[in-house]
């Protein structure tokens, strides 16, 4: 109200949103640098986390319904037995294929409707079976050497040694090779009996041998060297020597006697590097974990 008694009626405008723009642009801004932060720290622990440590985050995430082993081991490749007959047993997650039914099945309704609809019932090709297996054992082959790299990545003291291990696969299998490094050998020159941390390291190779069922061949090589001991031994004992003493090692850590397959020694002539014989990593013991031919029924046509 005025001073003289008239009534002054103030209209105030409203303008929606704060005026020239509102703030709901805040909101996504702050939605957008919190799944920025939320990506980047995603893609730091993808870099710094192990593939053990991967495996594990990714098992506790995965649906507590689905089991990847039923072995109840809980290691990688799953648990394998040994057997009544002393070898060695496949755990439940090998593969299992059956060739041939124990015993005639009833005829179920589905296969009933697939004779009477013309199409035969649907059967599992030899190829297939082949690559299912052959699949099966490169992922157990690439898990073992996983697991290998592993435990040394955990023995600070002999990861340094991680050098004179080359592991690859080859078509006889996965290939394991302790070799001699340039000041660092595996055995005393012109002797046969390793060095303490070339038995460190078949001890450890040891436990991963044991999470599979394969078969070893294991051999010893030299390089072109000429060496001549007394009563004429050559590389060729040597070697076949290095190799030998290489088998009581692993047998002594726990890996059965009939899984080993061969022991041989090559001397120099299969160097690791044939452009340099004399290299000091043609000096070196070779351990291949064989592929193994399904077991086939007695029953099956060649």
């Amino acid at each position: 109200m005025a001073a003289d008694g008239s009534i002054v009626i103030k209209k105030v405008k409203k303008v929606a949103g704060g005026g020239h723009h509102g703030g709901a642009w805040k909101v996504a801004y702050a939605d957008f640098v919190t799944a920025m932060m939320a990506f980047f720290l995603l893609m730091w622990l993808i870099n710094t986390t192990s593939p053990e440590q991967k495996r594990g985050i990714a098992d506790y995430f995965a649906p507590q319904s689905v089991s990847e082993s039923t072995s109840g081991s809980g290691g990688i490749l799953g648990g394998t037995a040994l057997g009544e007959d002393g070898a060695k047993g496949e755990g439940t997650s090998a593969v299992v294929v059956e060739m041939a039914p124990t015993e005639t099945a009833e005829p179920t309704d589905e296969v009933e409707t697939d004779v009477a609809s013309g199409g035969p019932p649907s059967e599992i090709s030899e190829e297939t079976i082949d690559e299912a297996i052959a699949e099966r054992e490169r992922q157990e082959f690439e898990q073992a050497e996983m697991a290998l790299r592993q435990a040394m990545q955990d023995m600070p003291d002999i990861a340094e040694l991680s050098k004179n291990i080359i592991i690859d696969m080859t078509p006889e299998g996965l290939r394991i090779q302790l070799v001699d490094q340039e000041g660092r050998p595996m055995f005393e020159a012109g002797s046969a009996e390793p060095l303490e941390r070339t038995r460190r390291l078949l001890r450890e190779i040891a436990k991963v041998i044991l999470r599979l069922p394969n078969r070893l061949n294991i051999s010893g090589h030299t390089d072109s060297a000429s060496f001549v001991g007394p009563n004429g031994y050559s590389n060729w004992e040597l070697s076949a020597d290095r190799a030998n003493a290489s088998r009581r090692i692993l047998m002594q850590a726990g890996v059965p006697g009939d899984r080993i397959f061969q022991v041989s020694g090559k001397a120099g002539s299969e160097p690791l590097y044939p452009d340099d014989p004399y290299a000091s990593p043609n000096r070196r013991i070779s351990i291949v974990l064989l592929r193994e031919a399904p077991v086939l029924p007695p029953d099956h046509a060649p």
